[in-house]
């Protein structure tokens, strides 16, 4: 499944949301801390803190600071979820976001209305 939100937010400021893990409860609402190192990097290994329910091991496939682009794989109890974020130019409109998400049909049906809600915060100035 591939979810897009678009706002009014400049590329560079969407870009340092994701690459500054940190900063990812200030934009997604359904986590409340992350552990991790202070910048995306292929091979970061990490858990994510949700508001509820248990802490989710991630890591880090591949980033492209370039092409503003990066890939992690979530475990979540029994199931595994790759997601592909990338971040283009939305015009005058300011950024572009996109995730991709593979997994268990069920689980990315689940998760697809939270990621939504979360990608139009992430591009919002």
């Amino acid at each position: 499944m591939t979810l897009r939100a678009q706002g009014a937010a400049d590329v560079d400021t969407v870009w340092q949301r994701y690459a500054r893990p940190a900063l990812w409860p200030t934009w997604a609402p359904q986590i409340r801390s992350v552990e991790s190192e202070p910048e995306l990097r292929a091979g970061m290994r990490g858990k994510v803190r949700p508001i509820a329910g248990p802490a989710v091991r991630f890591v880090v496939t591949a980033v492209d600071h370039e092409a503003l682009t990066w890939t992690w794989r979530v475990q979540a109890g029994p199931f595994s979820l790759l997601l592909r974020h990338a971040v283009d130019r939305g015009g005058s409109a300011g950024a572009v976001t996109r995730l991709t998400v593979e997994g268990p049909a069920p689980v990315v049906l689940a998760y697809a209305p939270v990621a939504r809600h979360a990608l139009r915060r992430l591009v919002r100035p």
